[in-house]
């Protein structure tokens, strides 16, 4: 598809708990939320914001932990993600959603508390069954960022959660891996966003093996993966989703890793999802 080009609206809307979540919006037609991943924000998703805002008005949320947002706050939890989800679509009425990765667990989270949203465009959701989204890094991570170690906090993420080679890989090597192939304005971002990555995945823990709660869901499910992502949670997540998902189908791009939507393929994904809202 061809999209125009994309001029982005900044905006706030203030949550349940006061936190000031900011939201970025583009395009003109039927409203949709996109709602970024961990270790990324609303910026990571300008391309395919872009390319949806051909046929959509579409609001980049800018989740807690973020600039131009506020604080996770001392008692982050899911609840307050979906407070400011809720918060952002009460503004702009939107009533469709796209999540990526944890943000397709917020997306999930959200749609089963708010009968409002309509469709629901799921890119890898970062739904944990039986614990094969690992949390067994976190005291490493967690002991990394208290030593001021951010490449080795990042590396043991990376090798607790990522594909099985790099899951094979000694931590020490992927450390210096990811120093050569991490550098500039990502490496700085990633590194501010690392505290906020720990308290996300805390919570995709204690939510390991939540699925039968989404039979609430009501909205029309898209359930979107990459063939080329060699994460072993993705297939069984995608088994018991559609199990309990009263709407739900499934897209598979087999090119695509984990990071379609926001690094290697958004415009692929973006006409997915677009025949998809529009169905």
């Amino acid at each position: 598809m061809t999209a125009p080009p994309a001029v982005s609206d900044a905006r706030t809307v203030r949550s349940a708990d006061g936190t000031m979540i900011a939201y970025h919006t583009t395009g003109a037609g039927p409203g949709v939320l996109v709602v970024p991943g961990a270790l990324s924000d609303a910026a990571d998703y300008t391309a395919l914001a872009t390319e949806l805002a051909a046929r959509f008005t579409v609001h980049t949320v800018q989740r807690r932990g973020r600039s131009g947002s506020g604080p996770q706050g001392d008692r982050y939890g899911m609840a307050a993600e979906c407070d400011d989800l809720a918060a952002v679509r009460a503004a702009t009425g939107a009533r469709h959603v796209f999540g990526h990765s944890y943000g397709g667990l917020v997306a999930l989270e959200a749609a089963r508390r708010d009968p409002g949203i309509a469709k629901l465009a799921l890119y890898e959701p970062g739904v944990s069954v039986q614990g094969l989204i690992s949390t067994d890094w976190i005291p490493h991570y967690r002991r990394f960022l208290a030593q001021e170690r951010p490449f080795d906090a990042f590396a043991a993420f990376v090798a607790g959660t990522g594909p099985v080679a790099a899951r094979r890989s000694p931590r020490w090597l992927m450390s210096a891996i990811l120093r050569l192939m991490i550098r500039g304005d990502r490496r700085a971002k990633i590194f501010e966003l690392l505290e906020a990555n720990l308290h996300e995945h805390e919570e995709v823990g204690r939510l390991d093996d939540s699925y039968p709660a989404y039979r609430e869901v009501s909205a029309d499910v898209l359930l979107m993966a990459g063939g080329a992502s060699g994460l072993p949670w993705v297939a069984p997540a995608f088994d018991r989703l559609t199990e309990v998902l009263p709407s739900a189908r499934i897209h598979t791009f087999p090119k695509l890793d984990h990071f379609g939507p926001d690094q290697k393929g958004p415009a692929e994904v973006a006409e997915t999802v677009t025949a998809f809202l529009l169905s």
